[in-house]
């Protein structure tokens, strides 16, 4: 019978310890890709991916696509 006690009461206590870790992460990974994916507003004109700024856009283009033309948003930057 003692052992069935401290069976019930470690279950207890792991799922206490679960709970608080669970609480402390926060965010779940879901919330992150959704976040990272509003963080992507540049999107390429030729290949349609995703890039974070302008500058990163700006690179992109210059090395995936060096025989198009440069679009009038990057030669400012």
């Amino acid at each position: 019978m003692a052992r069935g006690h401290q069976k019930i009461q470690s279950q207890a206590k792991s799922a206490e310890k679960q709970a608080k870790m669970k609480k402390q992460q926060g965010h779940s990974g879901q919330d992150q890709k959704k976040s990272a994916l509003k963080a992507l507003v540049h999107v390429c004109a030729i290949c349609k991916s995703q890039m974070p700024d302008p500058k990163t856009y700006k690179q992109h283009f210059e090395n995936k696509h060096p025989k198009s033309a440069l679009p009038e948003e990057l030669k400012t930057i």
